[in-house]
């Protein structure tokens, strides 16, 4: 069996932490022979800057064009609150994205039904919910240029972010929506804003020409971002598969994050195009959320969105689509058995930290191989 090549990337606060979790799952899969991997770790964000003066140093960019996927930990943290806006530890994670061209990023929402209580909205609005938003990572305002501040002869300042998208940018989004729908739902909503913006105009007709162009047998709809955004906590659940710019992506994302009850539960993938010679795509997996300065150090991290990640990454890059779906049935298992850590809590569970939480899921995933 071939080994496949990893890079761990554990970044910032809780980061290590996290990580930590999935290194054990990657250690126990290779020893049982279930999966091959030569693991390599790396820095980024604030840890990078601290060694290096940037949030990424080209030898790390160099191991990631090389892995078979990166998974990432988490960066940044007030302690680089003063550092130059190029090298925040952002910057790390953007020009990864870029210089990987991770145009695609998926987002799944799922609430597990032990947490459906956790959520902030009613029980019966997300118990069973399951959808996934699909953003477009490497055009749009975050790239666009100019991006600048500017001093005004009146005393004033001016800041510019540009909105850019091509043609080609969107068709390419919009095809990984249709594609993964096709194997979910068979329903795609695309949001924007073409009522106000240019851009969301030409999204609009290119997403309308591309589901005519060999992709008719999924339902297509279109919904300003703004109300889409409304309906997500009106009624989640109409949902199956979201599609949309940078900008609205990492919003809408986010709102629903909270959909599922906590931050710590959501996982992501960020794909590139696939290689016509070997069907593979670079890829990056990490959880949705922050570093958390504040609990890190301390034992208390939830990793089941880093230990969702590497689900993602067996079904993505790795060739492992049934270990990806016994790892998150191993998480679901734990969370239906009462297992919590604090930011997931329920009075009469079971309060753990990130170890014991990991090692959970570990003691569930092996029982249900060995079953």
């Amino acid at each position: 069996m071939a080994a496949h090549n990893i890079l761990l990337l554990p970044g910032d606060g809780i980061g290590p932490e996290v990580m930590g979790e999935v290194k054990r799952i990657l250690g126990f899969l290779n020893d049982k022979g279930a999966l091959a991997v030569e693991i390599d770790e790396d820095l980024v964000g604030g840890s990078a800057y601290d060694v290096h003066g940037k949030a990424i140093s080209d030898e790390a960019v160099a191991k990631a064009h090389k892995a078979d996927a990166v998974l990432l930990g988490a960066v940044g943290g007030p302690k680089w609150d003063g550092v130059a806006y190029e090298h925040r530890p952002e910057a790390g994670l953007l020009r990864l994205r870029k210089d990987l061209e991770l145009f695609a990023n998926l987002r799944p929402a799922i609430c597990y039904p032990a947490l459906a209580d956790a959520s902030a909205l009613k029980r019966e609005l997300v118990d069973g919910l399951d959808l996934m938003i699909v953003r477009e990572l490497t055009g749009g305002v975050y790239f666009g240029e100019p991006k600048e501040i500017t001093d005004l002869p009146n005393g004033q300042k001016r800041a510019v972010d540009t909105q850019v998208y091509e043609t080609y940018e969107i068709e390419r989004i919009a095809k990984v929506a249709f594609e993964l729908a096709r194997v979910r739902s068979g329903r795609v909503t695309s949001a924007e804003k073409r009522n106000v913006m240019k851009s969301g105009l030409l999204w609009n007709q290119v997403v309308t020409a591309t589901h005519k162009q060999g992709y008719e047998d999924v339902k297509l709809d279109h919904m300003l971002a703004d109300a889409l955004g409304m309906q997500l906590v009106r009624a989640p659940k109409q949902f199956d598969v979201i599609v949309t710019d940078n900008l609205f992506g990492d919003i809408l994302s986010d709102v629903a994050s909270m959909l599922t009850g906590s931050l710590g539960m959501l996982p992501s993938a960020s794909l590139g195009a696939e290689d016509p010679a070997t069907g593979k795509r670079k890829a990056l997996y990490e959880p949705v959320h922050g570093s958390a300065p504040d609990i890190a150090g301390k034992g208390v991290a939830n990793p089941l969105a880093m230990i969702a990640s590497l689900a993602m990454a067996l079904k993505y890059s790795l060739g492992k689509p049934d270990l990806a779906d016994t790892l998150d049935r191993a998480i679901a298992g734990v969370l239906e058995s009462g297992v919590r850590t604090g930011d997931i809590y329920v009075e009469g569970a079971t309060r753990v930290g990130t170890s014991e939480m990991g090692a959970a899921v570990l003691s569930k995933f092996e029982a249900l191989l060995a079953a």
